[in-house]
């Protein structure tokens, strides 16, 4: 099948892929647009793993109120979320500074208690694991990178990081947050 310009500019736009990594993609997918644009997540999931070991040292503080009237700032719920990436040049493009909007709008919605699997304490999680009888489910419910994504639950958080991995080329990180609701007790098991 010929491969048009328009095919990989198509493709490109959706993806945000180079041109050549787009061209390619269709070619190995024979023109098909679907298979393509998994070809392109897949590569950017395989770029996010040879880069997770990589320092992020450099990112953005995002805020994000839920709850307030238009035009004004107070609401009900708010958060702070420290993302890092490699550089400060990855840090100031759209695509990063949205990731960091919707990990803020996420945390709002979802109040994880903790950012990976891996910070839940045994207790803690043998105490989740009993009481919901599903220790998937748990996890799934307390940790950040382990929960479907709010705007699109096909997906993880991890997956979405992921995939801004492998689109900007740099290792990305949440590396803290906070979450602030009106009248709520504080959680001593909160670990952010």
């Amino acid at each position: 099948m010929q491969i048009t310009t328009k095919m990989v500019k198509d493709l490109r736009e959706q993806t945000g892929a180079g041109i050549m990594d787009a061209k390619r993609a269709l070619e190995s997918a024979d023109g098909d647009f679907t298979k393509a644009s998994q070809i392109i997540r897949q590569q950017g999931l395989d770029r996010a793993e040879k880069k997770s070991d990589r320092t992020a040292s450099q990112g953005l503080v995002w805020s994000y109120i839920h709850g307030g009237q238009a035009g004004q700032s107070g609401g009900r719920i708010g958060t702070l979320v420290e993302v890092n990436c490699e550089t400060d040049f990855v840090a100031r493009t759209d695509d990063f500074r949205t990731l960091a909007r919707d990990l803020a709008m996420h945390i709002a919605a979802t109040n994880p208690r903790y950012i990976s699997p891996d910070d839940i304490p045994a207790d803690v999680l043998a105490k989740g694991e009993a009481e919901l009888g599903d220790r998937e489910k748990f996890i799934e419910q307390v940790a950040l990178l382990a929960q479907p994504f709010v705007k699109d639950p096909k997906r993880t958080i991890q997956d979405l990081i992921k995939e801004q991995v492998g689109k900007l080329g740099e290792n990305i990180v949440v590396r803290r947050y906070a979450r602030f609701e009106l009248g709520a007790e504080s959680d001593p098991n909160q670990e952010s």
